[in-house]
């Protein structure tokens, strides 16, 4: 189903952009996180881990503003905290995988914050 056939989503830009953005947040993490593996450095461990949390917080995020949840908001805070966590992290590093997540991320918790504030 399109976002767009979502009566509460299609209504409120910001919240279709922010699950656009959370979606993309877990899909960037979900790579660094992989790629990260593959290096085998022992100095990307909190990168792996914090990545494998912002995809597992920013979906989770993602589908409750989908069904409407009222919880929707204090989640939305927690993504956008996470997210600028890990994205600190992964500018510590200089791969292309790093540097893009924390691009992404960003964006990610910017609209987060903005739902939260909603």
């Amino acid at each position: 189903m399109a976002l767009t056939q979502i009566d509460h989503v299609s209504a409120d830009d910001r919240m279709a952009d922010c699950i656009d953005n959370c979606f993309e947040a877990a899909q960037a993490s979900e790579w660094c996180a992989t790629e990260c593996i593959e290096l085998g450095d022992e100095e990307m461990a909190r990168c792996i881990r914090l990545c494998r949390d912002v995809a597992d917080v920013a979906t989770l995020h993602a589908r409750m503003m989908a069904r409407d949840s009222p919880y929707e908001s204090d989640l939305a805070e927690t993504c956008a905290d996470l997210c600028e966590e890990c994205a600190d992290e992964c500018e510590q590093f200089d791969h292309d995988h790093c540097q893009t997540c924390a691009d992404v991320l960003r964006e990610c918790a910017d609209s987060c914050r903005d739902m939260a504030s909603a």
